[in-house]
């Protein structure tokens, strides 16, 4: 068994793991994905598809990280052993480092949201907010320094180890991601007129989707599935850090619940505010840059909840990043033999280089449009991650458990611990059903943005 550094608590695993889910998916892309496809319905399809494709997903990724105690590639070649020809762990470095790509657009979109709060607590987001925000995208300088503040507060965070560092700057960052959000639900609840908001977030009514029933159906599927950032091992990584005193099933429950919680939290601020000044809350991407400002500009005390809002999503997105870069240093640390500071440094400069491009797809390079008009570099990134490397992953990893990793051997990891045990029955389920509801939503998706 390969010695491996633990988180000190079971808080630090739950928060770490629930750290790399918990992102702008939940609070940027859930919120307006709801509000296109219906509100209340939307939200009842996206929990049912979260325990048909997220739950399963997500143990199965949590047992390989802990059994093989290294990054995804490792812990491939480790559980593998030395039978058959096949090397398991080659396309597993492929998608190990999704990792990579994610971060090379992640770093810019929470530099902007870094560059946002900081605007509204010096009083400088007055004015049209689509001038505003696509005066950011314009400015290079100003996407570079938001870029590098972030990459920067990353980088620190991991440079210490795993428990005197990792760990501690992430109970910090989800607690106060908590007390953040439990802030702003608050005052979204006292707005005039958040009733109708409220009811058409939580009460389903199918009427509301019209013809795009199969469109609503696979989007609750894909936010379900990617909501938990399954695919490309960060997962894995956390999973490698836990003690072996817990079950894996209850673990990925709790993860879920969190996850969610802070999603649908999001989704009653969002749609608050949206039902009290009558912005459309199925206004797509531009929702939180050009939208909620509008909402900020008018409210009484608007620059203050403006900063508060976008420290609440920098904070969020900051805890994604921790999590997926611990992935890279860890990985150096497993393949390469090198200490972790100088995996921190090593990966903390070459993200610094690789994010230009997603920057420069804004301003110099905006000319270019790799998937179709209208699209840039930061669409091509996020294309090749969430469209591909993140559902081609967990099939891959779907597959490896079915038909290579013994079935005593992944229920026996699974269920190692203290909690309630998943049965061994699933394993049918693993073997033939999830396959197919990944692959289905994977060819969904390509046909989707193609045809």
């Amino acid at each position: 068994m390969n010695k491996r550094e633990t988180l000190s608590s079971r808080i630090g695993f739950l928060l770490m793991t629930s750290g790399c889910a918990i992102g702008l998916g939940n609070i940027w892309r859930f919120p307006y994905i709801a509000g296109k496809y219906g509100g209340g319905i939307f939200l009842l399809r996206y929990a049912v598809c979260l325990v048909v494709l997220g739950f399963p997903a997500l143990v199965m990724e949590l047992a390989i990280g802990r059994a093989g105690r290294k990054t995804l590639p490792g812990a491939l070649r480790d559980l593998q052993g030395r039978k058959g020809r096949f090397r398991w762990d080659i396309p597993g470095y492929f998608f190990f480092f999704g990792n990579l790509l994610l971060l090379m657009f992640y770093t810019v979109v929470s530099g902007w949201l870094i560059d946002y709060a900081f605007s509204y607590a010096t009083g400088q987001m007055h004015g049209d907010p689509r001038a505003l925000f696509d005066a950011l995208l314009a400015s290079f300088p100003r996407q570079t320094l938001g870029m590098l503040i972030a990459l920067f507060l990353t980088v620190a965070m991991c440079f210490g180890g795993v428990r005197s560092s990792l760990e501690k700057s992430i109970k910090w960052m989800m607690g106060g991601l908590f007390a953040l959000m439990l802030i702003l639900c608050a005052k979204a609840l006292t707005l005039p007129g958040v009733g109708k908001g409220l009811m058409f977030f939580f009460v389903p009514d199918a009427s509301r989707v019209g013809n795009d029933f199969f469109d609503a159906l696979v989007a609750a599927m894909t936010q379900a599935f990617f909501t938990l950032s399954i695919g490309f091992g960060s997962v894995a990584l956390c999973g490698s850090y836990q003690r072996r005193d817990r079950a894996l099933a209850p673990e990925s429950v709790w993860i879920i619940v969190l996850d969610t919680l802070v999603a649908v939290t999001a989704g009653v601020i969002i749609f608050c505010c949206c039902a009290s000044f009558g912005v459309p809350a199925a206004g797509g991407p531009s929702l939180i840059f050009i939208a909620l400002p509008n909402v900020f500009e008018n409210l009484p005390g608007g620059v203050l909840w403006g900063t508060v809002f976008f420290l609440f999503l920098a904070v969020a997105a900051i805890s994604t990043l921790v999590a997926v870069f611990e992935a890279l240093v860890a990985f150096g640390m497993d393949e390469w033999g090198i200490g972790r500071k100088c995996c921190c440094l090593l990966w903390g400069g070459v993200l610094a280089v690789l994010s230009m491009p997603c920057i420069l797809g804004f301003n110099l390079w905006k000319g270019f449009s790799p998937l179709g008009q209208g699209s840039n570099i930061l669409d091509l990134e996020d294309f090749v991650v969430s469209d591909n490397i993140l559902p081609l992953g967990a099939l891959y990893l779907t597959l490896f458990v079915a038909w290579k990793w013994k079935k005593e051997a992944f229920f026996g990891e699974v269920n190692t611990g203290n909690g309630w045990k998943f049965s061994p029955r699933f394993f049918f389920y693993y073997r033939w059903i999830l396959p197919f509801f990944i692959f289905a939503v994977w060819v969904i998706g390509i046909v989707r943005r193609f045809f």
